[in-house]
């Protein structure tokens, strides 16, 4: 009986040595957070089982083998444990969001504070700051949640911060984008058809076209802002298309200013050559050309210092600080079912275009109010319902910045 028993043991703890060895052998990316909810269930199986304990008794003499049966009836106890994180109890601590120079970051920001306060109960801050400083910010748990990490412009970094465990990814935002240094009006392009490729910068009757009296005889190029990831990318790509000596980049210092620029030389159909990316306003609301540039390869890209190739079309995640799930769960489960993607953003971009003077918790609120049926499948109904309560209400984020 107790061989038996053994054996039973033996096989349920192999059981689960092998559902251990499946999970820690599976892929590593994309990391996803599961959470379950928390219950304890303890079961008990009374179990009859008759023994038959046999006493088999021999006497060398003259009477008959005595045999005696004893049967033995034994209970089983069986505990079943279905573990889930639960947020925990006491007041709610604070989810900081790092606030990313730009206008798509800084809106999904505006939205997600809304949701996690007025759905969920959680206070927010934001800390504003450029792409490295706000990740570093991320690993050391100085903030909670990043809306948009690009990759691979940030591949180096989140692989090995990933590696470490210092990150989690629970989901995408946006979904993919291009972007790229070599944009152009479409207007410019109808002008000169044969201004195609990068390669024709390298002609003075197309690179004449960009020159400014502070450029000299280089062509003006607006690159990347200050403190991206991009700001390096594209000086690879320009030592890498032999364009040092044809251009002159300039930097902006933030977002805004980059698309002042190009919605200034637009209005006045004048030349403009410069980075953009999909998401950008600009880009949803302008009829924009990227100039041709060889395709992107894994080859191509290897060089930190020289990269002759286009950018790989953009994967945009929602990463978190490993320390949230255990301290919001509910929050994480939300934010894995975001899904604020480029077609959702192109109606809002076009809205502001419209509405210069909604600020971004303004377009926030607009969009909030008049896209229920998208937000509401990322919430639990009682989320929803704090959250249109709030909104009827006129409310605000409490922890939305000053502007």
């Amino acid at each position: 009986m107790f061989t038996k028993y053994k054996f039973l043991a033996l096989t349920m703890v192999l059981a689960i040595v092998t559902a251990i060895a499946v999970v820690a052998c599976s892929p590593a990316e994309p990391q996803t957070i599961e959470v379950t909810r928390e219950v304890e269930v303890e079961r008990v199986v009374e179990v009859e089982k008759p023994v038959e304990v046999v006493k088999e008794v021999e006497k060398v003499v003259e009477k008959p083998v005595e045999v005696v049966k004893e049967v033995e009836v034994v209970k089983e106890v069986e505990v079943i444990k279905e573990v889930e994180v639960m947020a925990p109890e006491g007041p709610k601590e604070a989810i900081i969001f790092g606030d990313l120079n730009w206008s798509s970051a800084l809106l999904q920001n505006r939205i997600a504070q809304y949701i996690v306060e007025k759905g969920y109960g959680y206070p927010t801050e934001v800390k504003f700051g450029a792409t490295l400083p706000l990740f570093q910010g991320l690993k050391n748990g100085d903030t909670d949640v990043t809306m948009e990490i690009w990759l691979p412009n940030q591949d180096e970094a989140w692989n090995a911060a990933r590696e470490e465990g210092a990150v989690l990814s629970v989901g995408q935002s946006l979904g993919k984008d291009w972007q790229s240094a070599f944009v152009i009006p479409a207007y410019l392009q109808e002008q000169y058809p044969d201004l195609d490729h990068v390669d024709d910068l390298k002609e003075q009757q197309y690179k004449d076209l960009f020159t400014t009296a502070e450029t000299g005889d280089k062509a003006r190029l607006v690159s990347c802002i200050i403190g991206w990831a991009c700001e390096n990318v594209n000086a690879a790509q320009i030592k890498g298309y032999g364009l040092e000596e044809h251009v002159e980049v300039i930097n902006p210092g933030d977002g805004a200013a980059l698309n002042a620029d190009l919605y200034g030389a637009y209005e006045r159909e004048e030349p403009w050559l410069g980075y953009q990316w999909g998401t950008n306003d600009p880009a949803l609301i302008l009829d924009l050309v990227r100039l041709e540039e060889p395709p992107y390869s894994a080859a191509c890209w290897a060089s930190e210092d020289v990269k002759p190739c286009a950018y790989q079309d953009a994967t945009i995640l929602i990463a978190v600080n490993p320390n949230l799930p255990g301290r919001a769960p509910d929050v994480v489960e939300m934010l894995r079912s975001w899904d604020f993607n480029i077609e959702i953003y192109k109606s809002v971009a076009r809205w502001q275009r419209e509405n210069p003077d909604a600020d971004v918790k303004a377009t926030a609120v607009w969009w909030l109010n008049n896209n229920a049926d998208i937000w509401s499948g990322w919430v639990t109904d009682e989320a929803a319902e704090g959250i249109q309560a709030a909104l009827t209400a006129g409310e605000e984020a409490d922890g939305w910045p000053s502007e």
